[in-house]
């Protein structure tokens, strides 16, 4: 599945994302974790010292790899420099797994160890000085979407995206690439503001959304949250000394994590994992064409030199499965291969 983490800035959207890629790393599930957020704070939220995070290698610098990669021997790309962020996948596509080795995940990807269980940190990179005045950060996560657009998860695998705050992932496709979104919310009225956002952008394209409360301090702030945001909250959280003390850098064992905020973490996989009975890879991909398209007029086609329209594949449909999965009416056939067994790529402890 996957799922993306957003929120207004100081909400503990970071923290929160961060706690259950530790929960689903000790329930030994295979995650690739994603910080696309403009602060890059996620490697140090799961126990990285800040000079290791800052050498984490940044997607937007292996753009070319990972576009050569991506393209494989899809007819309808003329060449990588012709890949945007919303190209969408066709036949002769090189697709992504969660599971697999491939050069993306070697080049761009480092493995954790987080109570001695694996997990893939991926970065976009931060926005530097060089950027200020001729760049936009959403240039930055044009990798990642990039990615989620070429990637066939299945049940019991998951990427988490710690998403950059406030409403800004609306400023392209990216926020229909999920599965489900868990939008992390104070019992305020700042607090629930990014919450009316994404649910009036959201409502479009049936994007499932779910608010976490934070920093809930007793029934007052529970009766809030229910009030402003009625059945979307699905659980809430509340002070953690676990969580103080991993900000210290002195964290503890997992497990000893309070009960309370386990239980609650819980609920946020069980709301991921009921999310795949509802997946629909035909609207997923036709999402994927029109934001393609919407991109490809307004700025791709003069970018390029070329019509980017050309790189959609009619009657293709990106699916989870075996090899000659049927992928549209017309009998076009998604190329996913079977899937390979588990990797466990040799970690690097945080």
């Amino acid at each position: 599945m996957k799922i993306a983490f957003v929120g207004k800035g100081g909400s503990g959207k970071t923290t929160l994302s961060s706690l259950f890629i530790r929960h689903l790393a000790a329930n030994e599930a295979p995650v690739v974790a994603v910080d696309a957020d403009i602060n890059q704070h996620l490697g140090t939220a799961l126990g990285l010292g800040e000079d290791e995070a800052a050498e984490l290698p940044a997607l937007g610098a292996h753009l070319p790899l990972i576009k050569d990669y991506l393209r494989g021997s899809n007819p309808r790309i003329a060449s990588a420099d012709t890949m945007i962020k919303t190209t969408p996948p066709g036949r002769g596509s090189r697709l992504l797994r969660v599971t697999e080795d491939n050069p993306v995940y070697e080049a761009c990807a480092r493995t954790l160890l987080l109570d001695e269980e694996p997990v893939r940190l991926m970065a976009t990179g931060p926005f530097t000085e060089a950027d200020l005045g001729v760049a936009c950060y959403h240039s930055k996560v044009g990798a990642v979407e990039l990615c989620l657009n070429h990637l066939v998860d299945g049940p019991d695998e998951y990427v988490v995206v710690d998403m950059t705050a406030g409403s800004d992932s609306f400023a392209s496709g990216m926020f229909t690439r999920f599965d489900v979104t868990f939008l992390v919310a104070e019992p305020t009225r700042k607090g629930v503001s990014v919450y009316r956002q994404y649910k009036e952008y959201a409502r479009d394209f049936e994007v499932s959304l779910k608010v976490v409360g934070n920093k809930v301090q007793g029934p007052e702030d529970i009766e809030f949250l229910q009030d402003e945001v009625g059945e979307d909250l699905l659980v809430t959280v509340g002070h953690s000394d676990w969580v103080r003390a991993m900000e210290k850098g002195r964290p503890a064992a997992f497990e000893l994590l309070e009960a309370t905020n386990r239980l609650a973490l819980q609920s946020l996989q069980d709301a991921a994992d009921d999310s795949y009975a509802h997946r629909d890879w035909e609207r997923y991909t036709e999402q994927m064409v029109r934001f393609h398209l919407k991109n490809a007029e307004s700025w791709g086609n003069a970018r390029t030199g070329v019509d980017l329209a050309d790189q959609i594949d009619p009657g293709f449909v990106l699916r989870e499965g075996a090899a000659g999965a049927v992928a549209g009416g017309d009998g076009a056939e998604a190329l996913v291969s079977p899937r390979p067994p588990r990797l466990r790529p040799t970690p690097q402890p945080a």
